[in-house]
């Protein structure tokens, strides 16, 4: 009995071995998963520490950690295993092995469902995943996607969007596209729906990241359109060479009238291309150059262009580098130019030579100039002789722009003088030229016999209360002005009263602007009495920026209340210290106003 035992339990461990070593197997996968486990939690936290380290440079990688780590456990457990299988086996008989072989499936199974669950991917990325993107590219050449870098869809919505662009400018008259960001490819693109254009009259690329190379895209499409009139490209840097590329493609273009290049980095070869084709284009009668780099080389090159171009009406120079020598290079070409009406050069620091040498070239100008904005340019009294001695002699000049110079108070006088003598002027800007109330005074007095001007700006001049006092007494009963401008003059209340006074009588004032005057609630309880009598002219009243409180407010409103045929639309109270309460009372007058009139009066606050 005993020897059959014994061979029973030898027949029972030779036929478990293999089992049991299906189970070592199966028991060193699960021991690899737990080392797979605590490696990556442990690689996690050191990386994690590591990064809040100061250098960042301490990472633990998977491979390196987990040989150091668990290589001998490993093994230790493996060889335990085997040795302690058969003993189990070889006690127990093979159902209890099997039943160990079926537990260490089970648990590779569950370890592998926790890494897949519980464990973060591997934070390590191929090189080509590191790159950075490179943002939004257009591009329509063919065999390119139309947004390099990016998926289909994007594409495709890319393309829709071009598409609806394409739209705009076959269906309507005026089209904006300003701001779009299509760049060079996005315009190629769009040239093409220019050239079949029947229907666009106006269209504006401005600020879409375009270069001197995108405008080739007109090449062959402008020389062909006869319906666009007004092409607008500002804001984008186009340069001198697209400045050439443009103008070599507009000599033989019979249609666009009005070009707009302002803030395109032109200079003055980009303006000596342009002007060689204005010495051939019979078509332009608008140019817009403002804000570019022209000097007086430049400046002497469109000299030139206007003796001989017979079409252009109105040039913007505005914002360039002109100087003294380059409005006398300018009043040479005046001189022998008849088509000119409108010559803005505001910001160029032509000084006061450069004022004299441009009035005696406007003297000499045989067409009839009706604006001329010569603002910003570092004019004294010295150069606002010269500018009245042509205001004089001048029977066309319509708008006269001298802001922000420096004529004072002696060349306020001197312009005065010549209104007095011209006829033809009804608009004239004399803002932030540090004229007092003698300015001010001198300005009034030609008032009295002057109903041509109807436009008179005067902010940013220190009139104060007495300057204030001296045009209204002219203006209570005199003149023929609509639009009167004392922002930022230091009239205070007390100026208030003499204006509030004038509206109680003047028929003629329909937009008057009081900002910046520190007129406070004292300033707009008087206004506020003059707006309860009748006036049939004014319309529009700013009171901005004046520290005016709830009470200043409330006497306003009750104001407008009390006179059912107030004639205003609009008042400005922005930017002074109304509570709610006050501001409540304002729409409340508002509401008033508009049921009782059926207009609509629009106060801002």
């Amino acid at each position: 009995m005993a020897r059959q035992a014994t061979t029973a339990t030898a027949a029972n461990a030779l036929r478990a071995i293999p089992i049991l070593c299906v189970a070592s197997l199966l028991s060193c996968k699960a021991g690899d998963l737990v080392s797979k486990t605590y490696v990556k939690t442990r690689s996690l936290g050191v990386c994690a520490s590591s990064r809040r380290s100061e250098g960042g440079r301490r990472v633990y990688r998977e491979s390196q950690s987990q040989e150091a780590l668990f290589g001998g456990p490993v093994k230790e457990i493996a060889s335990f295993v085997l040795p302690a299988g058969a003993f189990v086996a070889v006690t127990f008989g093979t159902s209890f092995a099997i039943m160990l072989v079926m537990r260490a499936k089970l648990t590779t199974v569950l370890w592998k469902l926790v890494e897949k669950l519980v464990l973060p991917k591997s934070p390590s990325r191929s090189p080509e995943e590191n790159k950075p993107t490179q943002g939004m590219k257009w591009s329509f050449a063919a065999g390119t996607n139309l947004l390099s870098g990016f998926g289909a869809k994007i594409e495709r919505e890319s393309k829709q969007t071009l598409n609806e662009f394409a739209r705009e400018l076959r269906s309507f008259g005026s089209v904006d596209m300003s701001g779009r960001n299509f760049g060079d490819n996005g315009l190629f693109f769009l040239a093409e729906s220019l050239a079949y254009n029947q229907t666009a009259e106006e269209v504006s690329f401005a600020a879409n990241g375009i270069t001197a190379d995108g405008l080739k895209a007109f090449d062959g499409v402008l020389q062909s359109n006869i319906v666009l009139k007004t092409l607008d490209l500002s804001g984008n840097a186009i340069g001198d060479e697209g400045a050439k590329c443009l103008s070599d493609i507009l000599v033989e273009n019979a249609g666009i009238q009005k070009l707009q290049l302002n803030s395109t980095g032109l200079g003055d070869e980009g303006a000596k291309s342009i002007a060689e084709m204005l010495k051939k284009n019979s078509s332009l009668r608008i140019l817009e150059l403002k804000n570019n780099l022209i000097d007086y080389s430049g400046f002497s090159s469109l000299a030139g262009a206007l003796l001989e171009n017979k079409t252009l009406q109105v040039i913007y120079l505005n914002g360039n580098y002109g100087g003294a020598l380059g409005a006398s290079a300018l009043a040479k070409g005046l001189e022998g130019n008849k088509s000119l009406r409108n010559l803005h050069l505001h910001g160029n620091s032509i000084g006061d030579e450069g004022v004299r040498a441009l009035m005696t070239g406007l003297s000499s100008h045989k067409g009839k100039l009706a604006v001329l904005d010569i603002g910003n340019n570092s004019i004294s009294s010295k150069g606002a002789f010269y500018v009245a001695e042509y205001v004089k002699r001048s029977k066309s000049l319509i708008w006269l722009n001298i802001y922000m110079n420096d004529i004072g108070d002696e060349g306020a006088e001197k312009i005065a003088e010549a209104l007095k003598q011209n006829r033809s002027i009804t608009n004239i800007d004399l803002g932030g030229n540090d004229i007092h109330a003698k300015g001010a005074s001198d300005i009034a007095q030609v008032l009295k016999d002057n109903s041509v001007i109807t436009n008179l700006e005067l902010g940013y001049n220190p009139i104060g209360p007495d300057g204030a006092k001296a045009l209204c007494e002219v203006l209570k009963f005199h003149g023929n002005i609509n639009s009167l401008m004392l922002g930022w003059c230091q009239v205070g209340s007390k100026g208030a009263e003499y204006i509030a006074d004038t509206l109680k009588y003047n028929t003629t004032i329909s937009t008057l602007d009081l900002r910046g005057n520190g007129l406070r609630d004292e300033g707009a309880v008087c206004l506020a009495r003059s707006l309860k009598v009748v006036n049939e002219a004014l319309t529009s009243l700013d009171l901005g920026f004046n520290e005016i409180r709830d009470e200043g407010a409330f006497a306003i409103a009750q104001a407008l209340k009390a006179n059912e045929d107030v004639r205003l639309a609009a008042v400005n109270l922005s930017n002074n210290f109304l509570t709610k309460l006050g501001q409540s009372a304002l729409q409340d007058a508002s509401d008033h106003v508009e049921e009782m009139t059926e207009k609509e009066l629009k106060i801002v606050f």
